[in-house]
């Protein structure tokens, strides 16, 4: 039974998933003496992570509840603990949820960690303790202040900008617009209440986020801000309201922190590699990212908006972004940093998919005559001018398809022939 995808488990919330939460807390109960669990903003949240308390205080496991907050601000709590369990489903439409595991330096759980727990579960073999052995739950107070004062000491105050704030009314809420006006910022923000019915798609992508570019292009400010559900996110608006893409950032904090040597994901643009960094591709996934981290690199991340720097933690941390971004923006205005940077046309995109026989796939995209192959995650086609990647999503039923190459024309003519190669892939297995 496999049920972590590339960032934790993610269902529609029902009574399976319900149960399901159960046995992950029985699970990590018998591994884990001591865990603290913390929630995102979904209304499901709260049953679920009291399925997931039930589980770790039947396993004899001490247990405590750190509330409504983002999972990077779980991890900091996490460090005191010898496992941290935060019940989300990041940027997935409000009816799902989900579970996320965590060890005390930040990172989610390796594959030999998630591989035990799949085993445990699935074969039921975590009986109950005796009534004896079972501990008391309790409470975690002060993880969001813990986590303010923690940035606070790393990165400078009175830097006086203008933010905008989309929280998304996910985690963030708590935590992003009180740590920047303590930073000295005026921040205008827009949908900071924590609610489990966001106001708009959570996943923090230029579609998204037409209201927040908006508002920094009528309000003057200086930068936008936008969180995922759980927070562990950053994406920006700059201060001519343009979305900033996420390999764009990418670039920006591994120059403005120095790194030499810089750990993504095999979905990242050809920039990173040409602004001179020694460039480290992992799979799609924050986890695995972080994994590579713990072996080498400066700083890493992934263009859906994680960002991990290894000296604060290895858990992408949205908040501790967005107060390093305003600190960069303190500096110089963001239009100026990011116009300097290269740039190539992009274009990412999905067909809804249960499933696809990679065997004849890969004989179709092998037709378009690439120069190399990698396999690091799905199939990525390297061109001379651009490439293809093709890859199964590890959170939703649809294969994903990026593109990217130095010219419009160019860029189109791949990814184009990418969706038919999947389109007609799907076809046949119908």
């Amino acid at each position: 039974m496999q049920l972590f995808g590339t960032s934790g488990v993610r269902r529609i919330f029902d009574s399976d998933l319900l149960q399901l939460a159960l046995k992950i807390g029985l699970a990590v109960g018998k591994v884990y003496s001591n865990v603290v669990v913390g929630s995102d903003t979904r209304t499901s949240g709260q049953a679920m992570k009291h399925a997931v308390i039930s589980g770790l205080l039947a396993a004899g496991s001490r247990c405590q509840d750190a509330g409504v907050l983002p999972t990077p601000t779980l991890a900091l709590a996490g460090k005191d603990f010898n496992a941290a369990v935060m019940v989300t489903a990041s940027h997935n439409p409000p009816e799902y949820n989900g579970i996320k595991l965590l060890n005390p330096d930040g990172s989610a759980f390796a594959a030999s960690q998630q591989k035990q727990i799949e085993a445990m579960v699935s074969g039921d073999s975590f009986p109950a303790a005796p009534w004896t052995e079972i501990k008391s739950g309790g409470t975690y107070g002060g993880a969001v202040n813990r986590h303010i004062e923690h940035i606070r000491r790393q990165v400078p105050s009175g830097l006086r900008l203008k933010i905008a704030v989309d929280c998304g009314c996910g985690a963030a809420s708590v935590i992003t617009p009180y740590l920047l006006a303590g930073l000295g910022c005026e921040v205008i923000a827009l949908n900071c209440y924590p609610s489990g019915l966001f106001p708009h798609p959570v996943e923090p992508v230029e579609a998204n986020l037409g209201d927040l570019m908006a508002i920094v292009r009528s309000s003057g400010a200086d930068l936008g801000i936008a969180h995922d559900g759980d927070a562990d996110r950053m994406m920006a608006v700059d201060d001519k309201g343009r979305f900033v893409s996420g390999d764009k950032l990418l670039a920006l904090f591994a120059r403005e922190t120095g790194a030499k040597s810089v750990v993504t994901t095999i979905d990242a643009s050809m920039m990173i590699d040409e602004m001179g960094f020694d460039v480290i591709r992992t799979r799609v996934g924050d986890n695995y990212v972080s994994e590579a981290l713990k072996q080498s690199g400066d700083f890493g991340g992934e263009p859906s908006g994680s960002w991990i720097f290894p000296d604060n933690s290895l858990c992408p941390d949205g908040i501790y972004a967005a107060a390093r971004l305003v600190t960069i923006a303190s500096q110089q205005r963001l239009s100026s940093l990011l116009d300097t940077m290269p740039a190539y046309p992009l274009l990412r995109g999905s067909v809804s998919s249960k499933g696809i026989a990679r065997s004849q796939l890969d004989d179709r995209l092998m037709t378009l005559r690439p120069v190399s192959v990698s396999n690091v995650d799905g199939t990525r086609l390297a061109f001379e001018d651009g490439w293809l990647l093709v890859r199964a999503s590890g959170t939703e039923p649809k294969i994903r398809i990026t593109a990217e190459a130095r010219t419009e024309a160019r860029v189109r003519q791949i990814y184009n022939d990418g969706i038919r190669a999947v389109q007609n892939n799907v076809s046949e297995a119908r």
